[in-house]
């Protein structure tokens, strides 16, 4: 009987809001990508070929704007925010 080990990724706590922002923009955008393309054109011919260009785009605008957005958000509102 083999034991399966969870998958983890081992990184410097920098990288946290890099990497935190980019798996977000990636599924974000996936979603939002999907979503839109089905209400569109609904699912035709060449659809997963569309997608995956539509989603491209997509995650280009995304990651930097999530990454800025973040910042803003955790540096400069919750910093005012008084949790208890």
């Amino acid at each position: 009987m083999t034991t399966n080990k969870p998958f983890k990724i081992r990184t410097q706590r920098k990288y946290y809001r890099l990497l935190f922002t980019g798996l977000m923009a990636l599924m974000m955008s996936l979603i939002i990508s999907t979503v839109l393309m089905l209400i569109k054109v609904g699912f035709v011919d060449g659809f997963f070929m569309e997608l995956l260009h539509s989603w491209g785009l997509a995650f280009l605008v995304a990651w930097p704007s999530a990454y800025a957005c973040a910042y803003l958000v955790q540096e400069h509102i919750l910093s005012r925010i008084e949790f208890y």
